[in-house]
């Protein structure tokens, strides 16, 4: 099992095209032995993130009075923006638990803080239903197709601006970005 900083030694050695091929190890639940379960997602994300201009704050706990109260798989800031990131890489899609995890995350920070669900495997119509019910927290849904198309276009930090600005105006935690034209 590596340490967290081991993961960080080397997904920070990773380049676009290693996130692809990152991610279609992730698809075919076949990475090696190096990522222990869910650990890639979750180091992918932040990378395309880094890759594409972000700051980003690796996983992380949070720990008071000694005991572990929160994993936090990381965080990106990004045009104004600061985003707690979640990443399920399950063979089913993601329920409401863990969008109920991090709104409660999102609770104990700053409002302007929101949060961004990646799933491999999408989410179920209940999950985004109620994720449009978290208010006032801010929490964007991404699934693995907008994980595949982010990396695709190596373009990821102007999909979560778009994904906010739609979800401001219309109430929509998962705006599909792959219907964007890429640039």
């Amino acid at each position: 099992m590596a340490t967290d900083a081991e993961y960080q030694a080397r997904i920070i050695t990773y380049s676009w095209d290693d996130l692809m091929i990152l991610w279609s190890e992730i698809k075919a639940k076949n990475t090696s032995n190096f990522w222990d379960e869910g650990k890639a997602l979750e180091y992918l994300v932040l990378r395309a993130f880094q890759l594409d201009g972000s700051e980003v704050a690796w996983p992380y706990t949070v720990t008071i009075q000694d005991k572990v109260v929160e994993q936090i798989d990381g965080v990106v800031y990004t045009d104004s923006l600061a985003c707690l990131i979640e990443c399920k890489d399950t063979t089913k899609e993601v329920n409401i638990e863990p969008i109920a995890k991090l709104r409660n995350q999102l609770l104990r920070r700053p409002a302007a803080a929101i949060g961004s669900v990646f799933s491999c495997s999408g989410f179920t119509e209940a999950a985004v239903t109620l994720t449009g019910f978290v208010a006032p927290q801010t929490i964007l849904l991404w699934g693995g197709k907008e994980i595949e198309y982010s990396l695709t276009n190596k373009c990821i930090c102007k999909f979560l601006v778009k994904k906010y600005r739609i979800c401001v105006q219309k109430c929509i935690p998962n705006y599909d970005i792959t219907t964007e034209i890429s640039s």
